[in-house]
């Protein structure tokens, strides 16, 4: 009877240390938790959400030719290529544009420079920035200093000059044209830039950023440079 109390006290005892164990263990290695603040989180959903509208879109219109292409096929053919194939260049930039945006001014403060503040090269990672925020804020097209902008556009500094598609900015005043869909998108981004604090870290640069008003008619050119291709290859007819 003895040895069944002792037994019994044993698993106790034992149990008692392994919750004392594990609860050690807990305090030694808390779970991470996610430290950001609520805003932090909102724009980072507000981003996943517009990368989901953005599939959307793109998923409709690609439904929108496989259903060209069907009824192609009773019709014409070759209209639905050459169709599909004018909407490839216009979304690849390589088309010249016209409609409603936005004419953005980057050039030195003049109240700095006559302050004596030194005006350096503009920053690419500024430029790059201003970028994003142009698209994020639904652009269309854009050229910055003539240059147009497409999907393998870079934007750096090489031996002390910023560039734009390998080609240095001609000045340090320069235009950015901004296209969108249509008048009342460039009014919302009109509005938008307005309260961005681009404008700041601009002049911080020394620079200021002029943002004019929409306008109903602007020209943006196409981009007239060769596209770097490393995945796709020319099939040569027979094969």
């Amino acid at each position: 009877m003895q040895r069944n109390m002792y037994t019994r006290i044993t698993i106790v005892l034992f149990i008692i240390g392994l919750m004392i164990a594990v609860q050690y263990n807990t305090m030694q290695k808390p779970a991470e938790r996610d430290t950001r603040d609520i805003w932090a989180i909102r724009e980072e959903l507000a981003q996943e959400k517009q990368r989901h509208s953005t599939l959307l879109a793109e998923i409709r219109s690609l439904q929108e030719v496989v259903g060209r292409y069907e009824q192609s096929e009773k019709v014409n053919q070759q209209a639905a290529l050459t169709e599909t194939f004018n909407r490839l260049k216009l979304q690849a930039g390589l088309t010249e544009v016209k409609g409603p945006g936005v004419i953005l001014q980057v050039e030195p403060a003049a109240e700095l420079i006559a302050m004596g503040y030194e005006i350096k090269e503009i920053s690419p990672d500024l430029l790059t920035q201003l970028l994003n925020e142009l698209f994020k804020n639904d652009a269309t097209s854009v050229s910055i200093d003539g240059n147009r902008v497409v999907q393998t556009t870079a934007i750096r500094d090489i031996n002390g000059r910023t560039t734009v598609n390998s080609l240095p900015l001609s000045s340090s005043s320069f235009v950015i044209y901004v296209g969108t869909s249509d008048f009342k998108a460039a009014q919302k981004m009109y509005n938008s830039l307005q309260a961005s604090t681009f404008i700041d870290s601009f002049y911080l640069d020394n620079y200021k950023l002029g943002i004019g008003e929409p306008i109903e008619h602007l020209q943006i050119p196409a981009f007239d440079q060769p596209l770097t291709n490393d995945y796709l290859a020319e099939v040569k007819k027979g094969d």
